[in-house]
């Protein structure tokens, strides 16, 4: 590790930071609504993005810091275990190719905004989209906080901040700056700053892995001597593997089968994705955003990368940051840090905006300002996103940062129990309102009260996501176990409830909503009342 601040490398890393802190307070202007004052144009952008904005919003959206960071700093530690991300991530793209369509159609033809609305409106329940909301919330906060830590990575391995001894505040101020400037652009600018910034972030991305995956290789002898040297290293220490045990096939099969369940159950998913102006846009980029997972595939060798260039790090999540100092010159660093900068402020914003919407619909119109304005609205996503930024900021700062990939799998333990909510309800309406919320409890219940009770080396309680599987004695993803548990109950208890006659709710969706596109004749977004565009 070079001694002192890289100046170089954060002389480079500032000037990109600038460059998109101005194209977030821009974005404002760009294709501005002649009103303003609704969640549709702050936080879906008008609904008006086409195929490419939409391509790189969703892309800067799911391939984030934790990319960057995270995946290689897995692979780092454990070797073939820590690519479970690349499976799961070619997984989802049939899934979402056979729901994401009829989201988009029924939410365009209602105005809905959020999954919950969707939900409230699909089965008449108002406490079953108050449980979708509150866990979207809930499993938003680590994955913000995450981004944080990417950004925390940077800095550490450029020198700026100051060593453990220095004072936390002095420590932490570059990432209190860069919080306050994401919090003010998105609050000016709403979803269309990181859809623009996103551009940016994608672009230094692909030319970083790019160069990565070439230079760094023949510096170091080449690809079998990259694997020879990891091989020997994880022989020795006995910490990981170059291809998973036998022992941990049902953990590494079951985390990336969950994961992608519910990689598109996150509000910021869907976010970005209602945000596109048509059906056919989600139906082409649901066939290019796997360029993404090739990507990714190669981020994960920096891992192996890491062991071969002798990366020495107590804290993994700083591994491929060193790696990128000891290996670059120091102008092509400040590049890659800001590649990781940019890639962890892109998400943040949407994700801080995802869940500001839930908050603002779900439960601040819905029981506490049922007759809120659009204005109204707006104004209250606006200061819940600054609120939401702030309680990842506390979380990161608060929690041990070693630990960061367990932070967004424990928000994927809890998002994944809105899946037969949302999913089923998209095909079905045979699932019981009640049945629903019940599977849902017990999903979370026991999805968290399992993850309290998993320790590590440096973890008392929450230091993993794998337990053993009851009835089966393998380990595996309790994210998914608690699923199967969540849809179980779902089923049984429907049964017995459509038995006894009990109240089901009103279905405001009709089947011709889940197909509609929005240049079908008589296709527009209809809009309650008390969400009508009122006079200011």
């Amino acid at each position: 590790m070079k001694d002192g601040v890289n100046g170089v490398a954060l002389g480079v890393c500032v000037f990109f930071f600038l460059l998109v802190t101005v194209m977030g307070f821009l974005a404002a202007r760009w294709r501005r609504a002649e009103n303003e004052h609704s969640l549709d144009e702050w936080g879906l952008g008008g609904r008006s993005f086409g195929t490419w904005v939409t391509w790189f919003l969703l892309g800067g959206d799911l391939y984030t810091a934790y990319t960057f960071v995270a995946v290689p700093a897995a692979v780092y530690a454990t070797g073939a275990a820590g690519f479970f991300a690349v499976p799961y991530t070619i997984l989802v793209y049939p899934l979402i190719f056979t729901f994401l369509p009829r989201l988009w159609s029924v939410s365009h033809r209602h105005g809905y905004v959020t999954t919950s609305d969707f939900v409230r409106g699909r089965f008449g329940s108002k406490g079953l989209s108050l449980a979708v909301a509150l866990t979207g919330i809930l499993a938003t906060m680590p994955y913000i906080a995450l981004q944080l830590v990417g950004i925390q990575a940077v800095l550490d391995v450029m020198g700026v901040g100051g060593g453990e001894s220095t004072h936390w505040f002095v420590k932490d101020l570059p990432l209190l700056i860069a919080f306050g400037v994401l919090a003010a652009y998105t609050y000016s600018s709403g979803l269309r700053a990181p859809a623009l910034i996103a551009f940016v972030k994608d672009t230094l991305i692909y030319l970083v892995i790019a160069v990565a995956i070439i230079y760094i290789p023949i510096k170091l002898g080449g690809f079998s001597e990259v694997f020879a040297k990891a091989g020997q290293k994880f022989t020795e220490t006995g910490s990981g593997s170059l291809v998973p045990a036998a022992a941990g096939q049902w953990t590494y099969a079951t985390l990336a089968l969950g994961s992608a369940l519910a990689l598109f159950m996150y509000p910021h998913s869907i976010t970005a994705t209602l945000s596109s102006r048509s059906r056919e846009v989600i139906r082409r980029n649901t066939t290019i955003l796997p360029l993404y997972s090739l990507m990714l595939g190669l981020l994960a060798l920096l891992g192996f990368m890491a062991i071969a260039a002798g990366v020495q790090v107590k804290n993994g999540q700083l591994a491929i940051p060193q790696l990128f100092e000891n290996m670059f010159p120091d102008w092509f660093a400040g590049v890659a840090f800001a590649a990781i900068a940019i890639g962890a402020l892109v998400p943040a914003a949407i994700m801080s905006i995802a869940a500001a919407n839930l908050f603002t619909r779900n439960i601040y119109k819905d029981f506490l300002r049922p007759h809120a304005t659009p204005k109204e609205e707006t104004r209250v996503s606006k200061i819940v996103s600054l609120l939401v930024k702030v309680g990842a900021l506390v979380f990161v700062l608060t929690m041990d940062k070693t630990v960061a990939i367990n932070f967004q799998l424990l928000g994927g333990i809890w998002i994944l129990q809105t899946f037969p909510a949302l999913v089923g309800g998209l095909f079905t309406r045979w699932f019981h309102r009640w049945a629903l919320l019940a599977g849902w409890a017990v999903g979370m219940v026991y999805g968290t009260v399992a993850a309290y009770g998993v320790a590590s080396p440096t973890q008392k309680h929450f230091g993993g996501s794998a337990k053993e599987i009851p009835g089966l004695g393998e380990i595996g993803y309790l994210g998914l176990t608690a699923f199967v548990l969540n849809a179980a109950v779902v089923v049984v208890l429907t049964f017995v409830l459509r038995a006894v006659r009990a109240p089901e709710g009103v279905d405001e969706t009709r089947p011709e909503d889940y197909t509609a596109d929005a240049g079908d004749p008589g296709v527009e977004v209809e809009l309650p009342p008390t969400t009508a565009a009122a006079p200011q």
